[in-house]
């Protein structure tokens, strides 16, 4: 089986060429090599590979500077999702795609199921659910992973940032009305290798059917318990006080939704896997990060 995975410098990217590799040849490729934006590079990349599985971890993820740059969040997130479905309908071929808590207007009280309607409140939520309109319209064999607020121990996250912030401050002052479960991005590479091997054992047998499904890890907190749980877990930091505040004290160009809180039973239900709670994820992730 031959894996094509775009975004192989990103959190998720850089774990997928790991756990992807006992399934199949991977062919991964980061924004260095090959940029989505250029509709003419990844068909020349899609004609040479010719990929019997397609995996698209790259995205825009500049959530506030997507305000202003509108053109390349729609390029990246919505136009080469569309062009790689389109590819993938042409060629036989199974498009693994991940997608984002901010297609959501977080105005739900509980927990978002994948039926829910969607609203993003910003130009990344808009360029991402259109990435997903765009794979359906294909109409390719796919997975659409949404997920939400991932961190790993390497690249810019909110958990390397609050490492850096607490060793230089003594008080962090941390949003505490936006709700979510934090993501390891480990987690999420695993979690779709063990859903890849599936897929493909349903489409040999005739019995694949696409879809949308919400991998998150299980259990929820704000950014202030996140951060109060990172500082815990890490220990001898500067830091002598993490502050709640409300969103309102912590403006920025583009709007969070206040609820991204992710309902993984259909993914369950779907793959059979239970994802952990994210408190057990991060101490793991927090042991890879040296002191």
């Amino acid at each position: 089986m031959k894996i094509l995975l775009f975004g192989k410098d990103g959190q998720v990217g850089w774990e997928l060429q790991r756990t992807l590799l006992p399934l199949g040849r991977v062919a991964a490729f980061g924004h260095g090599e090959l940029d989505l934006a250029d509709a003419a590079a990844v068909r020349r990349k899609l004609d040479e590979v010719r990929p019997d599985v397609i995996v698209n971890a790259a995205a825009y993820t500049a959530v506030d500077k997507a305000e202003c740059e509108l053109e390349l969040a729609g390029a990246v997130n919505a136009a080469a999702p569309a062009l790689l479905a389109q590819a993938a309908a042409q060629r036989g071929a199974l498009l693994i795609h991940y997608s984002t808590d901010y297609v959501y207007d977080g105005a739900k009280a509980a927990p978002y199921v994948e039926t829910d309607p969607t609203g993003p409140l910003g130009a990344y939520g808009r360029s991402k659910l259109a990435g997903e309109e765009g794979i359906r319209a294909a109409g390719c064999d796919h997975l659409i992973f949404r997920t939400s607020w991932v961190y790993s121990a390497r690249g810019a996250n909110f958990l390397r940032t609050i490492l850096r912030v607490a060793a230089e401050r003594e008080e962090l002052r941390v949003v505490a009305d936006q709700i979510g479960a934090p993501t390891w991005a480990r987690l999420i590479a695993e979690a779709t290798a063990h859903a890849l091997r599936q897929a493909m054992q349903e489409r040999s047998g005739g019995k694949f059917a696409s879809g949308v499904f919400h991998l998150a890890a299980a259990g929820e907190t704000s950014w202030h318990g996140f951060a109060s749980a990172i500082v815990a877990g890490r220990g001898g930091l500067r830091v002598k006080a993490v502050t709640p505040i409300t969103t309102a004290e912590y403006p920025l160009p583009a709007p969070r939704p206040a609820n991204s809180r992710l309902d993984t039973g259909a993914f369950r239900a779907r793959f059979g896997l239970a994802l952990p709670d994210w408190r057990d994820c991060l101490q793991l992730c927090l042991e890879e990060i040296p002191q």
